[in-house]
């Protein structure tokens, strides 16, 4: 940890840049934890590798070394001028200096398809805590062409997304996480990993995309609406929360379809697996 420390401070200096606070930036030092996401992610000579926000590219040297090629999409303009010095020999790198969320990542990764012969395509990121979600739900609900997302982010977050739907970590997040993938944790990571430090402990977590989802559901979209309608009244029972929502007209219409699926009129939303809510949401017409 001591040498990528001093490697992370000589280019801080080098380019005279501090961490963007506005951008979360904390720049991982821990060469242990570095090795684990590359391992968790099962990098192969025939990859492509979406790394999302690499930062100074203490990252971006272990994916190099293991990957046929790295893509990496960075915001901070600072950050794109060190990537570029840094790995200028590198002829497996491409950086596009871009905001994810606006990124057409289905149109790069079929171009990538069509021009090299890749096998699997893996995202791996360490994600500033303050836009994780957002980041989370566009790599999902794309629907891309990916085997897994190995990713770094906030303990808090990551024990939700990899909590099973009814687990007493669970939010209207983990329901879409198990959705779409198995989520698997692979360690906790101190905050004296980083520089700066952060104020939590972080943790690194293995999506596996699934290629078909593990229900079936008439209308995922209405599904998924339905579970964020009940996590944003979760104090109150399900079929209160959802009526104050304007998923049912009233009281009478919801209990009437409680009653048909089976559900407890007292329940409240945290209780239900993905299975009870595609039930339900089938229910509706």
């Amino acid at each position: 940890m001591e040498n990528i420390a001093k490697e992370t401070k000589f280019i801080l200096n080098k380019y005279n840049l501090k961490a963007n606070k506005s951008l979360g930036q904390n720049f991982l030092i821990n060469k242990e934890v570095l090795e684990t996401i590359v391992n968790s992610a099962e990098i192969t000579s025939k990859d492509l590798v979406i790394e999302i926000g690499p930062g100074l590219g203490t990252l971006t040297e272990f994916l190099l070394e293991k990957a046929k090629k790295v893509i990496c999409v960075e915001l901070d303009e600072n950050m794109v001028r060190v990537l570029k010095d840094r790995f200028m020999l590198y002829k497996n790198l491409e950086i596009i200096n871009e905001d994810v969320l606006k990124l057409n990542l289905n149109e790069i990764i079929d171009n990538e398809k069509k021009t090299q012969e890749i096998e699997n395509v893996k995202i791996v990121a360490n994600l500033p805590y303050y836009i994780t979600t957002p980041i989370v739900m566009k790599l999902l609900e794309d629907r891309l062409d990916i085997e897994s997302i190995t990713i770094m982010i906030q303990k808090e977050v990551a024990d939700r997304l990899i909590d099973k739907p009814g687990g007493k970590n669970c939010g209207a997040i983990t329901y879409s996480i198990n959705y779409y993938s198995e989520p698997e944790g692979i360690m906790e990571v101190d905050k004296t990993s980083f520089i700066p430090e952060p104020e939590v402990t972080s943790k690194v977590l293995k999506l596996k995309i699934r290629k078909t989802p593990n229900i079936k559901v008439e209308n995922s979209e209405k599904m998924f609406k339905i579970i964020k309608c009940a996590f944003l009244q979760r104090r109150k029972t399900l079929i209160n929360a959802l009526v104050l929502n304007g998923i049912f007209e009233n009281k009478e219409q919801a209990t009437k379809i409680f009653e048909q699926v089976g559900l407890d009129l007292n329940v409240r939303g945290e209780k239900l697996t993905l299975e009870d809510y595609a039930e339900l949401s089938d229910s509706i017409n």
